[in-house]
């Protein structure tokens, strides 16, 4: 089954969107090439570009990019520390903007959104006009530029703003996503990385089209049980909706040690790694937690948990992380070796909804928590470890 034909679903993605509000706050920075992320004189050049202005794309500079190679080839340009905070308050302005003309917005990152704007046609007219409205606004209001894609699938409303970069507008017309999709390469599809893009080409498959003629049976007896919604999405079929759904229970992670261990710092360290994960999860969902479990395994693999409430309802990882080594000094574990730990947010509450607060410090809650979103996106739009407490250095990728 195809979507529906009426459905209205927008991409909105702030282009080049750091550099952007650079640029902007900084007029003498307008025309160079602007790198944010690490200091290339500092560090003997480590660290990662978290951004760039298209003047430095020009040059060969991209995200991620290790930061020494983008000194090599782009000497001349400013490099710049990344403000977050100054680009969680300016992303919370776009986001007012798009939750104008729909209260069914899903942020992907700190820049990028999809909307369905299917029933706000009465109020704000077709869908090309409301794409074209947010564009103006954000431009008019923030003097920032953003790229848009309007169609009736989320899969095809990303792939025309990443058509389009920078400054761009693509529309999907109803009925027209298969013939949209159908001449761009095979690397444009979600879940297609190099390896199953290489597989493709073998196969003689390179566009979305003649991934589309193929039948689904022999996909999968080459490529395995996921080509088959590669085959879907080259199809023009994506039934997603847009996710708003707030409905989590619990928000946990564990890890298993490599070998047993009786450490206690290194449990400690690998209770902040896991409450790193859980409160990224919990900003990811728009949740906060009221309580947390800690759940301990031996050696033996007897299992022990522990929980306690919160005083306050927190996406942070610090909070977490302090509460959890409360409850670590209520397990007794002397003399025994650790096999596993495991974190675990309770009484979930949505972010908006009202706490109790101390009357003292609510400011700089308040400034905490824009940082943590802040790098959250950055690892969403970069990588997982373009950012890492120093704390985990060394200790593995960090997951999402």
């Amino acid at each position: 089954m195809t979507a529906d034909p009426g459905r209205a679903i927008l991409h909105v993605d702030m282009d080049a969107f750091f550099a952007a509000v650079e640029q902007r706050d900084n007029p003498e920075y307008r025309g160079r090439p602007v790198i944010v992320g690490a200091d290339p004189k500092e560090g003997r050049g480590r660290g990662v570009v978290a951004a760039c202005s298209y003047e430095a794309r020009a040059v060969g500079v991209h995200s991620a990019l290790p930061i020494s190679q983008a000194w090599r080839r782009c000497p001349g340009g400013v490099y710049l520390r990344p403000r977050l905070a100054r680009y969680a308050e300016v992303s919370a302005r776009v986001f007012a903007i798009l939750e104008r003309y729909t209260d069914l917005v899903e942020p992907l990152s700190i820049d990028e959104a999809f909307l369905d704007v299917t029933g706000s046609g009465r109020l704000f007219g077709d869908p090309e006009a409301i794409g074209r409205g947010i564009k103006a606004a954000i431009r008019g209001e923030l003097g920032l530029v953003a790229s848009v894609g309007v169609a009736p699938t989320k899969f095809a409303a990303k792939v025309a703003s990443d058509l389009g970069k920078p400054d761009g507008f693509v529309v999907v017309p109803p009925g027209g996503v298969a013939a949209f999709l159908a001449p761009l390469p095979t690397g444009r599809l979600w879940g297609a990385g190099p390896e199953t893009v290489a597989r493709l080409a073998r196969l003689g498959i390179r566009t979305m089209g003649e991934l589309a003629g193929r039948r689904p049976a022999d996909l999968v007896a080459s490529l395995g049980p996921g080509a088959e919604g590669l085959w879907h999405l080259a199809q023009g079929r994506d039934e997603r909706p847009v996710e708003v759904d707030r409905g989590a229970k619990s928000v946990g992670a564990e890890t298993t040690f490599e070998a047993d261990v009786d450490d206690p710092g290194e449990v400690r360290l690998a209770l902040l790694g896991l409450a790193e994960r859980v409160a990224r999860r919990l900003r990811r969902l728009g949740l906060r937690a009221g309580g947390v479990t800690l759940k301990f395994r031996y050696d033996s693999f007897e299992t022990v948990t522990r929980s306690t409430a919160l005083g306050t309802a927190t996406d942070l990882a610090e909070d977490l992380h302090r509460a959890l080594l409360e409850l670590l000094g209520r397990v007794p574990w002397a003399g025994r070796r650790v096999r596993l730990v495991g974190v675990a947010a309770e009484r979930l509450q949505p972010r908006g909804a009202r706490r109790q607060t101390a009357l003292f410090g609510a400011e700089e809650r308040e400034r905490r928590e824009r940082l943590a979103r802040a790098a959250d996106a950055v690892r969403a739009k970069h990588g997982a470890d373009v950012l890492t407490r120093g704390a985990l250095l060394g200790k593995g990728k960090p997951e999402s």
